[in-house]
């Protein structure tokens, strides 16, 4: 099964409604199994930074295949997992809370990455509430 633009566009609704009431201003990042992008939203005041964060973390769950909370404790705070600095265009891995993967019938379909609360956990909580509503 793919991931859809409705699905997409649904789980960045939601994401944009789970941040709001928690009073957070974030960067959301949709993509599918192969990590094209499929949606994006950067919501008024979210730091500029945060909008590579939120795929890359989308990214990091899709490799990984779970949600990048479950790294948060694996490597020091700030730390890349893999690799260091960018270079040739590749990317680290990021070990932070917000990479949450979708899935619908038990099957992965894409992932939502979530950037700019004030910590990664209360970035996974806007991005599972998303999620919890795809179908």
């Amino acid at each position: 099964m793919a991931l859809s633009l409705h699905q997409a566009d649904s789980v960045i609704s939601a994401a944009r409604k789970a941040a709001a009431e928690l009073g957070e201003a974030v960067s959301l990042a949709v993509v599918e199994t192969s990590g094209k992008l499929v949606a994006f939203a950067c919501m008024d005041g979210a730091a500029r930074y945060t909008t590579e964060i939120a795929k890359r973390k989308a990214d990091t769950a899709i490799a990984l295949g779970f949600d990048t909370v479950h790294m948060t404790t694996a490597t020091p705070q700030g730390q890349p997992l893999v690799g260091g600095p960018p270079q040739s265009g590749t990317h680290s891995l990021v070990p932070n809370g917000g990479g949450v993967i979708i899935r619908v019938g038990g099957t992965i379909i894409g992932a939502l990455g979530v950037s700019g609360a004030a910590s990664s956990i209360t970035d996974h909580k806007i991005g599972t509430a998303a999620v919890a509503r795809v179908d």
